[in-house]
């Protein structure tokens, strides 16, 4: 069983994840693009894991989008995205909000139709270790 700590941006939230991830899914539907800004969220799921919130719990906030079962949870302070358990029996980690590492690698992509022009050809891109100079 392994274990994940993660936090939020500003660093007030803390938190711990206490088990194993079953998938992890790059998610291209559109209100994943809206809550992430980009083409795509990269969630972790798990059926099993343990949320431990280890501080700043009164920070966090949700959001769910009437009429669906999409929902987000995020720090009130930044507004970075956080562990969600608002889905019966399912934890789901958004994927950037770990700080350590995890050795599970995308499950799928989802909703690929909907996958953003600008992003099937991505590996044609130019890439820098930093801000181009």
């Amino acid at each position: 069983m392994a274990n994940h700590l993660g936090s939020c941006l500003c660093g007030i939230v803390n938190f711990e994840i206490q088990g194993d991830f079953d998938s992890f899914y790059l998610c291209h539907c559109h209100y994943c693009q809206k809550d992430t800004g980009t083409s795509h969220a990269s969630n972790l799921f798990s059926h099993s894991a343990t949320l431990v919130w280890r501080s700043g719990e009164e920070a966090v906030t949700s959001f769910t989008l009437k009429g669906s079962r999409h929902n987000k949870s995020f720090c009130k302070v930044c507004g970075s995205a956080l562990p969600c358990t608002a889905i019966k029996d399912v934890l789901v980690v958004p994927a950037g909000c770990l700080d350590t590492p995890i050795s599970i690698v995308p499950t799928a992509r989802i909703f690929a139709s909907r996958k953003r022009g600008w992003d099937k050809e991505l590996i044609s891109v130019p890439t820098f270790d930093g801000l181009p100079e």
